[in-house]
């Protein structure tokens, strides 16, 4: 799958929404947490150090400071003063014992810088102070534990996030291609019964989910609009066949009567007439026939390489000189852009140019200029036919496709109003877009052909 198509694809935007409402919730969550392990935190250390104090408080003797300072000078000796703080001043301020240096503190718990204390560098110190025998006993604990949990906690915090995100992409990402297959594989389905395979169905992979029910039940309009396509088909097909058949007898009768009647002009004009309207309508129901059978996609299967180029001119060559006993011109516009490859059934390429130039000498006035060309674009051929004639009414441009229907002003001229039904056909089955166009004055009728 191509990766702009999967960043843009539903399955992998509701597996990233997903993901980034667990992300942020997980965030929130952090964030709580950690707020709640740096109180307790701060809380443990408070009682860690009135536990410190209380026992070194409780060395001191009635009116013997020796135990006391004794206590001071052996925790002074095993801890760090970066880490641990001891200090004992008698009632002068002098200092008795410790490892660090500070004027005498009122009682209670406070946070003092490590300069305070005496020392260069170093985080802050929780300190707690009260009066033993008339002695100012300062005991204290650093905060590097402290923040060494928490930098421990947020690193962990951070790693966490990182992995939790690179699963979400992931997740969403294989979920996505997972899900996408499946509706990539609905959407050839659809492509292919759009070009005329109506017996494509959308494959059931029978797990129940939502997919899947999804698809059985277009797999069912599928069944339904095959048959109702089908019967239709079916239908004009019997209707054109159990007409045909008739007319060919009533004409083959006329034929046989015409040689066995006496010469009586008005008789034999009349049976004149009758054949020809009789050839009409014949022709009117095989060109029925002939759309039904392209736009079913059977001449699919005689698709060969085809010179586009090749087509017009040979189309051109053959009607310039219809053109000119119509007292009308045709020209092949110059082109120098090499071979026009497309894939195609050349016999129906020829028909459906041959009834654009038929359609514009029959319809178009005397004196009237017929123009094929053939230019070359991005990604596709453009082919068009166009005349200097009366042109088309652009509210009638797209009526004029409907079978058997005829513009007004051309009801007094020869045809059935299916050259163009034939036209749309044979460019519908090559894939070919159809436009009719201003040729001020006249009409243009554009084709799109795409390259090979």
């Amino acid at each position: 799958m191509h990766r702009g198509r999967l960043l843009r694809s539903t399955p992998f935007r509701l597996a990233l929404s997903f993901g980034l409402f667990f992300i942020v919730a997980f965030l929130i969550t952090g964030l709580v947490a950690y707020g709640l392990m740096k109180r307790e935190l701060a809380r443990s250390l408070d009682v860690s150090i009135k536990d410190t104090y209380s026992v070194v408080a409780s060395t001191f003797s009635t009116n013997d400071l020796e135990d006391l300072v004794a206590a001071v000078s052996t925790y002074s000796a095993l801890k760090r003063p970066e880490d641990q703080v001891f200090l004992l001043l008698d009632p002068k301020g002098e200092k008795l014992a410790g490892n660090v240096s500070a004027a005498p503190m009122e009682p209670g718990v406070s946070t003092l810088p490590a300069a305070q204390l005496g020392l260069e560098d170093g985080d802050p110190v929780r300190v707690m102070a009260g009066s033993v025998g008339g002695n100012n006993l300062i005991v204290g604990q650093s905060f590097r534990e402290i923040d060494r949990i928490e930098q421990i906690a947020l690193m962990s915090f951070s790693w966490a996030s990182i992995i939790i995100v690179a699963t979400v992409i992931l997740g969403g990402t294989l979920l996505a291609r997972r899900t996408q297959r499946r509706l990539d594989s609905i959407e050839q389905t659809m492509v292919e019964v759009s070009a005329g395979n109506l017996l494509r169905r959308i494959p059931i992979r029978g797990n129940g989910d939502d997919i899947d029910v999804v698809s059985a039940h277009m797999n069912q309009a599928l069944v339904r609009l095959s048959g109702l396509v089908e019967g239709m088909r079916q239908v004009s097909a019997d209707i054109a066949h159990d007409l045909k058949t008739p007319l060919n007898r009533l004409g083959l009768t006329i034929e046989q009567s015409l040689q066995r009647l006496e010469k009586s002009k008005d008789v034999e004009d009349l049976m004149f007439d009758a054949r020809d309207e009789i050839a009409r309508i014949n022709a009117t129901f095989e060109a029925l026939l002939r759309i039904s059978q392209i736009e079913a996609g059977a001449r699919k299967t005689r698709f060969k390489s085809v010179n586009l180029w090749d087509v017009m001119t040979s189309v051109a060559e053959i009607y310039s000189d219809v053109a000119e006993d119509n007292s009308q011109t045709l020209k092949l516009a110059p082109f120098d852009g090499g071979a026009c490859m497309i894939n195609g059934d050349r016999e129906l390429l020829t028909q459906l140019f041959v009834n654009l130039v038929e359609n514009a000498i029959t319809h178009c006035p005397r004196d009237t200029m017929i123009v094929l060309s053939l230019t070359h674009e991005a990604n596709f051929y453009r082919a068009s036919v166009s005349d200097s004639g009366m042109g088309i009414p652009e509210e009638e441009r797209e009526l004029v496709f409907r079978r058997l229907y005829r513009l007004d002003k051309s009801r007094t001229t020869p045809g059935n109003g299916l050259g163009l039904s034939l036209v749309k056909a044979i460019a519908d089955l090559h894939a070919a877009r159809v436009a009719l166009e201003d040729n001020k004055p006249g009409l243009r009728v554009a084709l799109y052909f795409p390259k090979v």
